[in-house]
């Protein structure tokens, strides 16, 4: 069959070899600049839709601040990040939050069975961070070059203009890493209640840095002090048939009442490195860190207590990057936090302006000192602050009057590099299935049973293939899992079960091997047996 499908490229006409990982410096190294197949792809895609995000449409907004406790768990935070906005206690730091949907379009419902963006602007001292994160912990893919994929498949068909849930299941037949993801959006978790009582996560992995150069990795949370509540679809149904934007007047209504709703910040941490003890990946944004072996650290608290003066400029032009960081908070080598950070400040220039930062709403707090060299582009209403010399906007110059680098930090953090530039796929034992299979033993009977009346209502909408393949995954998540599936949607379990793993893809329980061989620039992997 493959053999008989046109060969896909790029908009250049170059064959696409791998389409599946983007270039990196050995499996868990760096992404590369040179990614062009990747750069190509994301940017384009960033520029799909105008002038409505291309993703996260639908949202709302609210002003706050966020207190940092000084201590990261039971430990001063200065052990593990120099970052003076988890150091300084008895500073509110004014922050932005938006809240979103994912997929639906910018007047699509609240009740959507969907992830829920959890955007973050923090106004530091030391200028913005951004973290830009969900409610759900994991995500669908692991790699940034199948994200145009992935929403395209989430998306209205171009045909026929409709979400099809047999688009949505093709996608992720193709890729278990995605049946955790699907795990908790299929379930009640799939429809928060509101946006008040809605965790947050970064999602990604990141690493906090020291004033000794010394590295962490660690993962971000928000823990709603008003409790956690989800909807099932029929609850969530009958929200929707009187409001499809419940969840912003639900918001708006708390904040003007002066119930003013409040997030745990939390951490958790692990050592930098590869981390081989561990079955899974740290950097594989599919995968939770297990709490009981990586416990949440409290750090600090949050509170929404203002709502925009006006919708247009402060949520729907407000601006959101995972690349804006400030000091002793820095990039893993996490694929998905790599290509976020490309695509979302990309999209940004493109959907506001390449001045998008000088609008109230991004632009950093008010004692912040703006003073870069960029200059002009469309919409610039003022020049950033200049050093004396007006005549200078490059660095460096002998002649007195421009701008100075900053002093550097008394230790820098030096990552060590080493591996042979291809593309892979992860190589750690722990398969797709484990914590997918986890998390349906973690529900309540309740929730057990809203998750396979979801997926049974999907089921019966995808043709045979897809149908066999989905309980084939869900079979190997949890044996019972995968029967309700196949009972309830009509589906031959033995068919599905018999079917060979898929192609390319190591079988559930099997490890790839660690040795890649290359074919020109291109590394691949291949299952052990």
């Amino acid at each position: 069959m493959s053999d008989q499908r046109p060969i896909l490229t790029t908009r250049q006409g170059h064959p696409v070899r791998d389409n599946q990982s983007t270039r990196t410096v050995g499996e868990r190294g760096p992404a590369t600049l040179e990614n062009y197949q990747f750069i190509e792809k994301i940017t384009h895609f960033d520029r799909e839709r105008i002038p409505e995000r291309v993703v996260h449409a639908r949202g709302t907004g609210a002003h706050g601040f966020f207190e940092a406790y000084g201590t990261i768990g039971d430990e001063p935070a200065s052990k593990y990040t120099r970052a003076r906005v988890l150091n300084e206690t008895g500073v509110k730091t004014p922050m932005f939050v938006r809240f979103s949907t994912v997929a639906g379009a910018k007047e699509s419902p609240e009740t959507a069975r969907d992830p829920r963006g959890f955007a973050v602007k923090f106004k530091t001292v030391d200028g913005n961070w951004d973290l830009v994160g969900n409610n759900l912990k994991v995500f669908f893919i692991r790699d940034a070059i199948k994200f145009p994929d992935m929403i395209h498949a989430f998306k209205p068909d171009p045909v026929t203009n409709r979400q099809e849930a047999w688009r949505f299941f093709d996608f992720v037949a193709a890729h278990p890493e995605s049946i955790h993801m699907v795990t908790h959006l299929k379930s009640p978790w799939g429809i928060p209640a509101n946006y008040r009582e809605m965790e947050g996560s970064g999602v990604n992995t990141y690493k906090l840095v020291n004033d000794a150069g010394e590295a962490v990795l660690c993962k971000f949370h928000w823990t709603p002090k008003q409790g956690v509540r989800n909807l099932t679809s029929a609850q969530a149904e009958a929200v929707q048939a009187k409001d499809v934007g419940h969840a912003t007047k639900d918001l708006y209504d708390t904040i003007a009442a002066g119930n003013f709703p409040e997030w745990e910040f939390s951490v958790q941490i692990m050592p930098d490195g590869p981390n081989d003890h561990l079955s899974f990946d740290p950097l594989d944004d599919t995968k939770l860190w297990p709490v009981e072996d990586f416990p949440l650290r409290p750090c600090g608290r949050m509170v929404l207590d203002r709502v925009p003066d006006n919708f247009f400029a402060e949520v729907e032009q407000s601006a959101f990057g995972t690349g804006v960081l400030v000091d002793g908070i820095d990039f893993s080598d996490d694929k998905m936090l790599q290509g976020r950070t490309l695509s979302y400040s990309d999209t940004q220039r493109y959907r506001v302006g390449p001045n998008y930062l000088q609008l109230p709403i991004n632009a950093p707090a008010p004692g912040v000192k703006v003073a870069s060299n960029q200059r002009d582009g469309q919409m610039t209403h003022y020049v950033d602050g200049l050093g004396s010399n007006k005549h200078v906007n490059y660095e460096p110059s002998t002649i007195q009057g421009g701008l100075a680098e900053a002093p550097k930090p008394a230790r820098e953090y030096h990552q060590p590099i080493q591996g042979q530039l291809g593309r892979y796929q992860t190589s750690r034992t722990e398969d797709d299935y484990v914590q997918a299979g986890v998390r349906y033993r973690s529900f309540e009977t309740w929730e057990r049973d809203d998750l396979i009346a979801n997926l049974v209502a999907d089921m019966k909408e995808c043709p045979e293939a897809i149908q066999l393949r989905m309980v084939w995954h869900f079979s190997h998540a949890d044996a019972d899992y995968g029967r309700r599936v196949a009972e309830g949607a009509g589906i031959d379990l033995r068919k599905a079960l018999a079917l060979p793993p898929l192609p390319g893809r190591a079988a559930p329980g099997q490890r790839l091997q660690a040795e890649t061989y290359t074919d020109g620039s291109h590394a691949h992997r291949v299952a052990a047996e």
